[in-house]
């Protein structure tokens, strides 16, 4: 795991951050079927590898547009005359290799913007409102890393909904220590702890 050390760049920190969590992300795919990464999961929609092709999508926006460093990726999915939300989910004809071959371009063409700018370099988001389409690097890469781990989080219930599999990380979940039967009994107590609430 690759935390801040003191003294350590504030670029690179930030860099790291949105690293860790574009990894958590992908982890989320491991050991599905096609079926699974596509499957949607909630009443919204809401799937793996859907989660996947909207973060790269945006992250071709915000460090490739923005910045005047556009990525060149044809994406069909947000022409005028594309369905809505055509960057949540893939069709069949998109493989899952498709989707994290271009999320790893995205990854490579954020990387080099990241690399080449300053933190207080200036770049125009136009899908902002008017008054606040300025942005630095700084703010792009705190608003990408919060991007991104708010769908890190999403991809935590989908997975844990779709095969029970949960935590940060491959090589550390950051779970409570416990087997199957107990995490069973905790679910059984905080069900009956909302039910006696739920009575007040």
């Amino acid at each position: 795991m690759l935390w801040p050390m003191p003294g350590s760049d504030p670029k690179e920190d930030l860099h790291r951050s949105l690293q860790m969590a574009r990894e958590a992300l992908l982890w989320k795919l491991e050991g599905l079927s096609d079926y699974d990464v596509r499957r949607p999961m909630t009443s919204t929609g809401t799937n793996l590898l859907g989660l996947v092709k909207h973060l790269a999508s945006i992250e071709l926006g915000y460090f490739g547009d923005v910045f005047g460093r556009p990525s060149g990726e044809p994406l069909a999915w947000f022409e005028d005359d594309a369905e809505p939300n055509a960057d949540m989910w893939a069709g069949a004809d998109e493989s899952r290799e498709l989707i994290i071959d271009l999320y790893h371009r995205a990854w490579a063409h954020s990387d080099a913007t990241i690399k080449a700018l300053e933190l207080d370099t200036i770049g125009h988001v136009p899908w902002w409102p008017d008054d606040r389409s300025e942005a630095t690097l700084h703010r792009i890469l705190v608003h990408m890393i919060a991007e991104t781990n708010r769908h890190a989080g999403h991809a935590d219930i989908v997975r844990e909904l779709i095969d029970g599999t949960a935590g940060l990380r491959a090589e550390g979940d950051n779970m409570a220590p416990g087997d199957q039967g107990w995490w069973e009994r905790y679910r059984t107590r905080l069900e009956a702890v909302a039910h006696e609430a739920g009575h007040d």
